[in-house]
């Protein structure tokens, strides 16, 4: 395989690159202080990124996308993510199991979330049920042609109120080899619904102004035309999801690394201690190494597992390798920044500090390093029975 970029992913970095060094960054502490993208702001990034081309670009031509392969988006999501997610997300890239969306479903979602006139957002996390979905409370029960939800989520992320929430929820039991399992719904749910409450949730010390949401459902009316995709299907969309988002996740570490790399070496070679820059000195100059090793390491697991999504051999292990191995690179990378930085590291001053606690929430969401490690390890152990 080859990971060598093409002319056109040369022009697609270094365009995204300018983008995010003229129109994005320069607002990053801004958003620190005030937790949160003014509205003014926020439209004209979103303006702009579609007058370049940028938005919906993971999403198909025929349905208005700008139909990138997986290792262009890769590429994207690595240059995005070398600033605020608060800010970087208004460069829309709207949730590919859309296209699951159906007849006037088209026009009311998906086609809106193209265009940048509206918003979802994705509902999956519940209070006592993270990684382990089959612990589902929320539930949709039939009444007539409709669905009652009842029940609550939190930790939705959004960059801003969402207009719609793409919510999960059990439609029944299904018997299986395994035993009972719960059949999972996606159910297509408007903010201002009867019976759905949305509201900030706490405040995170990671991605400020990237605001998580709670939801609530009580007996929230949707009509059977409100279904994504089929009932019961919900569990394979989720999946769908999941799987390549764990992969953005892993290019976004890359990028975030690469900056903080970036940082760490011009310091390495501008200060000085003891008469020499510190960068000669071995215990930074090792620091940097393992930085640099590390970070094309992860770089490679992110492109192989893209390249195989383009290929249609994508697996969940590879996902989550790439997820595991590049989120954990960034926190070490971080770490080794701060202490390349010395105190000067942790002084809101520069943007070291603000790095190294947004690391910390790579290894949580999209599934804990925890939840990788068992999907790496029990596809060992299957084979053999165990």
């Amino acid at each position: 395989m080859d990971f060598q970029a093409s002319d056109e992913q040369r022009m697609l970095v270094d365009s995204l690159r300018a983008f995010v060094e003229s129109e994005l960054r320069p607002h990053e502490e801004e958003v620190e202080r005030n937790g949160g993208v003014p509205d003014e702001l926020g439209e004209r990034i979103k303006e702009k990124a579609i007058e370049m081309g940028f938005f919906a670009a993971n999403l198909p031509e025929d349905v208005g996308g700008g139909g990138l392969s997986y290792t262009s988006l890769a590429l994207m999501e690595r240059e995005l993510s070398k600033t605020s997610f608060a800010l970087q997300h208004f460069i829309g890239r709207p949730s590919e199991i859309l296209l699951a969306c159906e007849g006037d479903q088209r026009e009311r979602y998906l086609l809106p979330c193209v265009r940048g006139e509206r918003h979802e957002c994705f509902a999956l996390t519940e209070p006592g049920a993270g990684s382990d979905i089959m612990s589902m409370a929320t539930r949709a029960k039939r009444d007539g042609d409709d669905y009652l939800i009842n029940g609550s989520k939190h930790f939705i992320s959004s960059h801003t109120l969402p207009d719609f929430a793409i919510v999960f929820a059990a439609t029944g039991v299904d018997e299986t080899a395994k035993g009972a399992r719960k059949r999972v719904t996606a159910f297509l749910v408007d903010r201002g619904a009867e019976g759905f409450d949305m509201r900030l949730g706490p405040r995170c010390i990671s991605h400020r102004g990237y605001h998580n949401y709670q939801l609530s459902f009580d007996d929230c009316r949707v009509g059977s035309g409100q279904i994504l995709g089929a009932e019961g299907g919900g569990l394979e969309l989720a999946n769908e999801w999941l799987h390549m988002g764990r992969v953005w996740v892993g290019a976004g570490c890359c990028g975030r690394a690469e900056r903080l790399l970036d940082l760490a070496t011009e310091w390495a070679a501008s200060r000085k201690q003891f008469g020499q820059p510190i960068g000669r000195f071995q215990g930074t100059s090792f620091k940097l190494a393992d930085m640099a090793t590390e970070l094309q390491a992860a770089d490679l697991l992110v492109m192989q597992a893209a390249w195989k999504a383009e290929q249609g051999s994508m697996t969940t292990v590879d996902a989550a390798m790439a997820k595991l191995f590049a989120s954990e690179m960034l926190g070490r990378v971080a770490d080794h920044a701060v202490q390349i930085f010395g105190g000067m590291g942790l002084m809101d001053e520069l943007p070291i500090e603000r790095l190294w606690r947004d690391a910390r929430l790579e290894r949580i969401w999209d599934g804990t390093s925890e939840i990788q490690r068992h999907i790496i390890a029990r596809s060992m152990l299957r084979p053999h029975g165990a």
